[in-house]
């Protein structure tokens, strides 16, 4: 943290309690606990209309929550949200420069935006640090998605920021892009940088140190991805075999199976009752044609037993 910034000796860069946030009567955001560590990246999880962009734009101060307290980077969340905006960088979806103007006249024209000094310093070091000296001269509207959201990020970053908010920044990027923008994200991260990130892909999540996953509103877990995948206390087996789909027919419904969804040439079968589901899956594996394995239970596995048992805030 900057030597002016207070809490610099604090271990959590957002610490923020019972935050709550309500539009038009209805709550968007309901009584959020959340910490995140100095130098941590933080997946933040969770479906469609769940609260996350609200919540991040709580913590990079651009909304003000109706209840709760805390602190980020060590200012309060509520008295001092102009002050986080300055140790913030915050990347949305939307890829929103200037397409007419060229990389280099984009990150020139957010340097004049944070009054950054000398601003070709500033502009050249971005297009080196991310690899995007070469094309400093191209268009922004011809560039692909993955230099996109290079360019996003590199403008984010400009200002040296303490916290990183990323909200869905892969949307539509192809693997590679993706693969090398979380390289990217991880030696930010080495580097001092705090990370949460808002996601919908379960690679993703796999490689943030911890997760966080929120549902219409309601922060309903968060901890390591191993932590959470035992504390779902689910039990998955793999069936193989001939017909699968008349199979996944035959047992969809069946007591004892909560989960059951094709994977390749495969059946993927979820409980939490192990005898249950032991006794569904029994006559199966009577039969010789088929096998039945148990196999490790995936995140996604976990994050659909969550969606499942959540209501909607906005019904």
């Amino acid at each position: 943290m900057t030597a002016d910034a207070p809490g610099a000796d604090e271990p959590n860069a957002i610490d923020v309690t019972g935050i709550t946030k309500s539009f038009s009567g209805k709550t968007v955001v309901d009584d959020v606990d959340l910490t995140v560590r100095h130098g941590e990246i933080v997946g933040f999880l969770g479906p469609n209309g769940s609260g996350k962009t609200t919540t991040i734009r709580v913590i990079c101060g651009l909304l003000l929550p109706d209840a709760g307290a805390g602190t980020v980077l060590g200012y309060d969340v509520i008295r001092e949200a102009r002050r986080i905006k300055h140790q913030v960088g915050y990347m949305t979806q939307h890829f929103s420069f200037y397409g007419d103007l060229t990389i280099a006249e984009n990150l020139d024209f957010v340097a004049r935006l944070y009054g950054l000094k000398p601003r070709r310093d500033h502009v050249m070091e971005a297009l080196e640090n991310l690899g995007m000296a070469s094309r400093a001269d191209q268009l922004a509207e011809t560039l692909s998605g993955g230099w996109k959201q290079r360019l996003a990020l590199a403008a984010c970053i400009m200002h040296k920021p303490k916290l990183l908010l990323l909200d869905e920044p892969t949307a539509g990027v192809d693997p590679k892009a993706r693969r090398d923008f979380w390289d990217e994200i991880h030696q930010l991260a080495a580097d001092g940088l705090t990370v949460l990130v808002s996601t919908h892909y379960m690679d993703e999540a796999e490689r943030c140190h911890r997760i966080a996953y929120i549902s219409y509103g309601k922060l309903i877990a968060q901890g390591t991805v191993a932590d959470i995948v035992a504390g779902s206390n689910l039990i998955t087996y793999v069936v193989e075999g001939p017909d699968l789909a008349r199979v996944q027919r035959r047992l969809d419904k069946t007591d004892g199976i909560e989960q059951i969804a094709p994977f390749g040439a495969t059946l993927h079968v979820v409980g939490s009752d192990p005898d249950k589901l032991k006794a569904a899956l029994g006559p199966l594996g009577e039969d010789a044609a088929y096998s039945v394995r148990p196999a490790d239970t995936s995140l996604e596995d976990v994050f659909i037993k969550f969606m499942g048992a959540a209501t909607d805030n906005m019904q």
